[in-house]
């Protein structure tokens, strides 16, 4: 069973043996296209135009031009999922609809041929560390149980065929890194282990309830790095860069982990991938017991070392054999192998195989391993000590995220609900909640609301922590309360203003109303006639902290007029006014609600009795 696609060294034989039967991908492409676009009729040693082409871009689109391709159809469906399907402005209000009823819901369904958080879900480290840490079932393990089977047949196919991040680093260590030579490193170094115990290290702290692996992981790393500088700018240039809100801290801390793993590759190619990415050290692991395919080499190696000099994974030994727990089966070492001594058969494939020797490897060591347990558990103790040191607040969140310790558990930090939420609703904490708050989404409503009209960020987050509901659900779930504030105008008996109560009818909830407040109450306790004034007040009943209240107020009193310091109605969470539930219809919670309300009502008037 031969997987070769590889296309073979130019005009190259096989040392004392016959030549060998061409790449299957190279037979086909010959059959296809004209002879004159591969080779020159009048002489063997020249190249076709195709040939030189790929020789120009490097040795991995020369020798393994399937790889690329691959590669880049990957990270262009991982581009089109995010700035095309995760853009949530494609939507147009139906005129027969009179009005905005489901359209970003609507749009986004419509639009997603492809679960758009079809690649987070691959990563097979999030499903893992995830289900760990919450004790749950993740619907992401699937995907992953998935990826790791196809690794059997093509091991590490993800981080070499797949991966976005991988093919980034690429296209960087391309443009950018093969030209800083002066920041070179040794080829094997301290740190060829690394990526081991960094995923010790996450498993544990995951067993401690803390999930870290969103801040390390291949896919999270991308998706949080476009998240939080590509999105701004394609929010600017396409809307208005008045929509696009500020940064903090917690953007600039990703930013700089999202660049430094670029930047990695100054050192040398793929430094990230070889050496430091948990994610691919459970394809590693993987590679290790349940591979059936593998790099062989036949004794017609000439010990030539350009194999070394292409291998982008650091996978072959100085004798030349295979380091299987590392190789991706990208196949560019068969290509540059000018006597064909290099194949990719079945694992136990062993016919003419070149004699290996012992090379010194450096084990995995159990200090390595004990020290990334022991970092672990240091992980858990210092994140829970300065969370709990910081100012503990009650973060509004998404609606229908489920209780806090648990959304805690199962957020990945990806970022990838920020890019789907329309207005910028949902924007990522700094450290104001402590380190395990960190990127974690938060309504800001002073900067906008939350449409009554979209459910996206449920639709988009791998694993759960926000929960996938029909839109009817999500309008009657409460992500928090609306509380009145002192200085409000109406109240302070400063102005006249019903912004708030204009924006809650509007969207359909009509949970603000005005009342008499600050009545005179007479001796018989009745209320005296032309006292008080008109004021807001929430009806909490209604209110599902939906904030577009306070984006109002904040917006026009404060920002605009300059009437007030800071806004006079504000959403508040906390037990009682929100629904944080790991399963179950809110709309259920709402119907039990009002059938208590009303036996309540009921008990009153029996409890008054008959006057007459």
């Amino acid at each position: 069973m031969r997987l070769n696609h590889f296309l073979t060294f130019p005009n190259a034989a096989r040392r004392g043996r016959r030549k060998s039967q061409r790449a299957l991908l190279y037979r086909w492409v010959r059959k296809v296209l004209p002879d004159f676009l591969f080779s020159d009729p009048t002489s063997q040693r020249k190249t076709g135009p195709i040939r030189r082409m790929l020789k120009r871009l490097g040795p991995a689109w020369q020798f393994s031009p399937l790889r690329r391709l691959v590669q880049t159809t990957c990270f262009l469906l991982f581009c089109f999922f995010f700035f095309n399907i995760c853009w949530p402005y494609g939507a147009a209000p139906d005129p027969n609809a009179g009005g905005w009823p489901s359209h970003y819901a609507d749009d986004f369904e419509t639009r997603e041929i492809l679960e758009a958080e079809i690649f987070l879900a691959l990563d097979p480290l999030l499903g893992i560390s995830t289900a760990v840490a919450a004790r749950e079932w993740i619907w992401s393990l699937a995907w992953a149980g998935v990826i790791l089977g196809i690794g059997i047949l093509i091991p590490r196919g993800f981080c070499g065929y797949v991966c976005p991040l991988g093919t980034l680093i690429d296209l960087f260590d391309w443009a950018i890194g093969k030209r800083l030579k002066w920041f070179r490193v040794a080829e094997r170094g301290g740190w060829i282990h690394l990526k081991y115990y960094i995923l010790v290290g996450t498993l544990i702290a995951a067993m401690g309830g803390v999930l870290v692996s969103g801040f390390v992981a291949a896919i999270p790393v991308i998706t949080r790095g476009f998240a939080f500088i590509l999105a701004p700018l394609q929010l600017g240039l396409l809307r208005g860069w008045y929509q696009v809100p500020p940064m903090n801290a917690g953007h600039i801390l990703s930013i700089l982990l999202f660049v430094g793993v670029l930047a990695a590759g100054v050192m040398r190619p793929r430094f990230w991938c070889r050496y430091l990415c948990p994610t691919g050290a459970v394809f590693s692991v993987g590679n290790l017991f349940g591979r059936v395919s593998e790099r062989k080499v036949e004794d017609a190696c000439i010990d030539c070392g350009k194999c070394v000099e292409v291998c982008p994974f650091d996978a072959i030994k100085p004798d030349f054999s295979t380091r299987a727990a590392d190789c991706t089966l990208c196949q560019t070492c068969g290509g540059v192998c000018p006597t064909k001594a290099i194949k990719f058969v079945e694992r136990w494939n062993g016919v003419d195989l070149k004699e290996t020797e012992d090379t010194g490897e450096i084990p995995v060591s159990r200090r390595g391993f004990l020290g990334a347990g022991a970092a672990g558990l240091v992980s858990i103790l210092a994140i829970e000590s300065v969370s709990g040191a910081a100012e503990k607040i009650l973060p509004v969140r998404p609606p229908m995220s489920v209780p806090e310790d648990e959304f805690l558990e199962m957020c990945i930090r990806c970022g990838a609900c920020f890019k789907v939420c329309p207005n910028s609703v949902l924007q990522p904490m700094g450290f104001e909640g402590g380190l395990d708050c960190l990127w974690t989404p938060l309504v800001a409503a002073d900067w906008s609301g939350c449409e009554p009209s979209c459910n996206n960020c449920g639709q988009i987050c791998p694993t759960g922590a926000i929960r996938a509901l029909p839109l009817e659900e999500k309008k009657v779930a409460r992500m928090g309360l609306a509380e009145v504030k002192n200085n409000c105008l109406p109240l302070a008996g400063a102005g006249a203003c019903q912004l708030c109560v204009d924006e809650c009818t509007r969207a359909g909830y009509d949970a603000i109303e005005f009342e008499r407040v600050h009545l005179e109450i007479d001796e018989q306790g009745l209320p005296v006639e032309g006292t008080g004034f008109s004021a807001p007040t929430v009806i909490a009943d209604r209110c599902v902290g939906c904030g577009l209240c306070q984006s109002v107020c904040h917006r026009i009193n404060v920002k605009n007029e300059k009437l007030l310091e800071e806004t006079a109605i504000v959403i508040y969470a906390g037990d009682g006014k929100e629904d944080r539930i790991m399963e179950g219809s809110y709309a259920d919670l709402r119907r039990q609600e009002e059938k208590e309300r009303r036996g309540r009502i009921e008990r009153r008037l029996e409890g008054v009795g008959d006057f007459y």
